[in-house]
C-alpha cells in the first residue's frame, strides 16, 4: 500500500479529484458536506491498475485550516499538488508548497484540475506558472498531468502517472521501530479506543505493546509540559482500508483498536512508539531548511512535526540554527523536519531540520556562539562520533534511538567496549575518568588512612559529578581497569598500597610487641582501649597484614596459626581443646576460635568426640 496526500489552494478540485478516482466521499463531516468545502482530513483508497493500493489523505486548502492540512501531510510520503486550470496559482497554493518544501516530500505529481473550464492556452499558462513557482522546491521536476473529473478527461493519464511516481518511492523499512502519529481517535461500541494514521515504518500487530505518547499530562491538563502523557498501550484489533489484519506494514493507513486507553486519552499529535526504542524530548537544536531566518522570525512558535502541533520558544545562534524549547514532549529522531509558523499566523515561517534531540545546556557566556559553530560542522544525517565525544560513552541502543543509522562500523576515533561491544566510547574522556578515579582514590587514602579504600558507589558518585558525566555506573569497572585500580569488596585502592595506619601506628607496633612475646597471648578489651584501637583501626591492620581477627573479638598476628599448627603437630596424636590450650599456653577464649579457624582453613580435623588430629 502507499500513501499520498493532496494540496492546493481551496476550492481547486482535490476532493473532487479522489472522489473520482476512488468512488468514495472523502469529506466525512456534515459541515463539510452542507458548505462544499474540506475542513478536516478526508480518507479514501482504491487499487490501482498495477495491483498497488493506495490511500489518499485529502487535506483542506483553506488558510483557517492549514493546522489541519500540515496535520495531513505531515506523515506522507508523496503528495498530489493540486492547480485549478481555471484559476492557477493563488495563495494557498503557495503556503501548501512552503509546508511540502519544509517538510522535504519530493515525491508527486503536479495535478492541473478542471481542464473542461479552461483553453489551451490557459493550460499551458498554469503549467508553465507552477513550474516557476516550484522551483527550487523539491518538486521542481515533478510530473504535471492535466485531468478533469468533471468529464473524466487525463484520469487514465492521471493514474498512469501515479502508478509510475509511487514505483520510485523509496522502500519503507517494516523491521524499523514504530511511529505512528494519530490524526483521528474515536470509540466504536462494543470495541472502544480507536486511533487512525499513517504508518510510515515499522510493523503493527496484533497484541503489540506500544507507549502512547500524549499530549495531555498525568493530571490530564493538555499540553503539559512537566508530565506528558506516556502509558503503555496493547493493539486490540487493526485494520487497514476498512479490512481486519493481523498486521500491518508500510506504507499504511491503519485502523489500531486499543485496550487500556479510553478516547479521552488519545487524541490528533498524540503518537504510538515502540517502548523504550525513541527519545521522548521537549528540547531540539535545529537547522533552517527553508525560509525565513532564525534571527528574523519571532521568539514563540508553533511546531508542526508529524500530526502534532506543538508551541515552542526559539533561542537562534543566527539565521541557520536554533534551539527549540517545545512545550510539550515528542518522539523526535535525527533529521525530523518541522514547519514552523507564528501562533496567530497562517502561512509557513520555515522549514527546520532536527540535528540534535539531547542538546548540551547552555551556562556560559559565549555558549550560544560555540554552540551554533558545532551545529554548522554537523551533516543532516548526524555524527554519532560527535555524539560520544560530547557524553563520553554512549549504548548502542541509545545512539539508535537518536535515529543514528550506519552503526555497523566504529567510527575513527572511537572505540567498542563491555559485552556485545554494546557501548561505544571516547578514549580520550576515558582517560579524563580514569585520572579522575586516581585522584579520588588518592585523597581517600590522604584523609582517611584506616579505610580500606574508595567505595565504589562514591567513585560513581565522584565521575557522575565530573565533566562530562559518566554516563552509566555499569562502566565503573572499566574505568577501574583503566586507571590501574583493583575492587575488592566494593572498594577500589591502588594494587600493592602499603597500608597507613596513622594514629593507630603506635598501638598497633605495641601490639605486634607483645604478641611476639607470647604468640597466643590475645589482648583483652580493656588492653585494646589503652592501646586506642577500635574496630576500625583494627580492621586496617588487618588490611595492612599486621594483625589477624579471629571470631570472639581475639587479636592476633597473622603467623600465629602456623606457629600453633608446629607445636600441635609436636604432640604425635589426636588432642582436646583443652591439651591444645596448655600446649599454646593461653585462654579458652583464644583457644577455640583459633581451633575453629584452624578447621576452616583445613589445617585440623574433627574426630569423634572432642578431640581432633593434625592433618598432615
Amino acid at each position: 500500500m502507499y500513501v499520498v496526500a493532496t494540496a492546493g489552494h481551496v476550492d481547486h478540485g482535490k476532493s473532487r479529484l479522489v472522489r473520482a478516482l476512488t468512488g468514495m466521499e472523502p469529506d466525512r463531516l456534515a459541515e463539510e458536506k452542507r458548505r462544499g468545502l474540506t475542513i478536516d482530513l478526508g480518507f479514501a483508497w482504491t487499487d490501482l491498475p498495477s495491483g498497488r493500493s493506495v490511500a489518499f489523505v485529502d487535506v483542506p486548502g483553506h488558510e483557517r485550516f492549514l493546522a489541519n492540512m500540515l496535520a495531513g501531510v505531515g506523515p506522507a510520503p508523496a503528495v498530489c499538488f493540486v492547480v485549478a486550470a481555471d484559476q492557477g496559482w493563488q495563495a494557498q497554493s503557495s503556503d501548501h508548497r512552503d509546508a511540502l518544501a519544509a517538510l522535504g516530500i519530493e515525491h508527486g505529481l503536479v495535478v492541473i484540475t478542471r481542464a473542461d473550464l479552461a483553453s489551451q492556452q490557459q493550460l499551458g499558462d498554469v503549467e508553465a506558472e507552477a513550474r516557476a513557482q516550484l522551483e527550487g522546491t523539491p518538486l521542481e521536476h515533478a510530473p504535471v498531468v492535466v485531468v478533469s473529473a468533471a468529464d473524466g478527461s487525463g484520469l487514465d493519464d492521471f493514474v498512469h502517472r501515479l502508478d509510475e511516481m509511487l514505483a520510485e518511492l523509496p522502500a519503507p523499512d517494516a523491521g524499523a521501530r514504530v511511529r505512528l502519529w494519530v490524526d483521528r481517535s474515536f470509540s466504536i461500541r462494543g470495541a472502544g479506543t480507536v486511533v487512525t494514521g499513517s504508518l510510515t515504518a515499522g510493523t503493527l500487530r496484533q497484541s503489540d505493546r506500544l507507549r502512547l505518547v500524549s499530549g495531555r499530562g498525568a493530571g490530564g491538563a493538555a499540553g503539559s509540559r512537566r508530565s506528558p502523557g506516556r502509558r503503555e498501550v496493547s493493539v486490540r484489533g487493526l485494520q487497514s482500508l476498512g479490512t481486519a489484519v493481523q498486521s500491518a506494514t508500510p506504507h499504511a493507513r491503519v485502523a489500531v483498536n486499543l485496550r487500556e486507553a479510553s478516547v479521552d486519552d488519545v487524541h490528533r499529535g498524540d503518537a504510538l512508539v515502540t517502548p523504550d526504542a525513541w527519545e521522548i524530548v521537549s528540547s531540539v537544536d535545529v537547522r533552517r531548511t527553508t525560509g525565513l531566518g532564525f534571527t528574523d522570525g519571532p521568539e514563540q512558535l508553533v511546531v508542526h512535526i508529524g500530526t502534532a502541533a506543538v508551541q515552542a520558544r526559539m533561542r537562534p545562534f543566527g539565521d541557520d540554527h536554533a534551539r527549540l524549547a517545545l512545550e510539550r514532549a515528542l518522539p523526535l529522531q535525527l533529521g525530523d523536519r518541522f514547519v514552523l509558523r507564528s501562533p496567530g499566523g497562517r502561512s509557513v515561517l520555515a522549514g527546520a531540520l532536527v540535528l540534535d534531540v539531547d542538546p548540551p545546556p547552555l551556562r556560559r557566556r559565549g555558549a550560544g556562539a560555540r554552540r551554533a559553530a558545532a551545529l554548522a560542522a554537523l551533516p543532516a544525517s548526524g555524527d554519532p562520533a560527535a555524539d560520544v565525544r560530547r557524553r563520553g560513552a554512549m549504548p548502542l541502543a541509545r545512539l539508535r534511538s537518536f535515529g543514528h543509522a550506519g552503526l555497523g562500523t566504529v567510527p575513527e576515533g572511537i572505540a567498542a567496549v563491555g559485552a556485545d561491544r554494546a557501548w561505544w566510547v571516547h578514549p580520550p574522556t576515558l582517560d579524563h575518568w580514569a585520572k579522575t578515579l586516581i585522584s579520588a582514590v588518592a585523597e581517600k587514602s590522604r584523609s582517611d588512612p584506616l579505610s580500606p579504600g574508595l567505595a565504589e558507589g562514591a567513585a560513581a558518585d565522584v565521575l557522575l559529578r565530573s565533566q562530562p558525566p559518566l554516563p552509566d555506573p555499569s562502566l565503573l569497572p572499566l574505568i577501574a581497569r583503566r586507571a590501574g585500580l583493583e575492587a575488592q569488596r566494593g572498594v577500589l585502592r591502588r594494587p600493592g598500597r602499603a597500608a597507613e595506619l596513622g594514629t593507630a601506628e603506635p598501638g598497633v607496633a605495641e601490639l605486634e610487641r607483645r604478641l611476639r612475646e607470647r604468640p597466643f597471648g590475645a589482648p583483652e578489651a580493656e588492653d585494646l582501649a589503652v592501646l586506642r584501637l577500635g574496630t576500625r583501626e583494627l580492621a586496617a591492620a588487618e588490611r595492612a597484614g599486621r594483625l589477624l581477627r579471629l571470631g570472639g573479638g581475639v587479636i592476633l598476628l597473622p603467623n600465629a596459626p602456623a606457629v600453633a599448627m608446629q607445636r600441635l603437630a609436636a604432640l604425635g596424636r589426636p588432642f582436646t581443646a583443652s591439651e591444645a590450650r596448655r600446649e599454646l599456653d593461653t585462654t579458652r577464649r583464644v583457644a577455640i576460635p583459633l581451633l575453629e579457624h584452624l578447621d576452616e582453613r583445613g589445617w585440623t580435623r574433627r574426630l569423634d568426640g572432642n578431640l581432633r588430629c593434625v592433618v598432615r
